[in-house]
């Protein structure tokens, strides 16, 4: 099934700002001061790298479905 929802999850932990999840898909991923997901961005098209910034996240706030 396609990833049609991503978003900043900060009910455990907060994003630490290192920029990984840009680093993997600037695409959809943004580090300005917090990160930020894109707007008008069809996930569905970058799964894998959206996957991807998810398990390397070292603080596990980057949550989709």
């Amino acid at each position: 099934m396609a990833i049609t929802k991503v978003w900043l999850n900060e009910s455990e932990n907060e994003c630490s700002m290192c920029g990984a999840c840009e680093a993997v898909c600037d695409a959809v991923f943004e580090v300005p001061e917090k990160m930020a997901v894109k707007s008008g961005v069809d996930f569905s098209a970058y799964e894998a790298e959206i996957k991807e910034a998810a398990d390397s996240c070292p603080v596990g706030v980057i949550s989709f479905e």
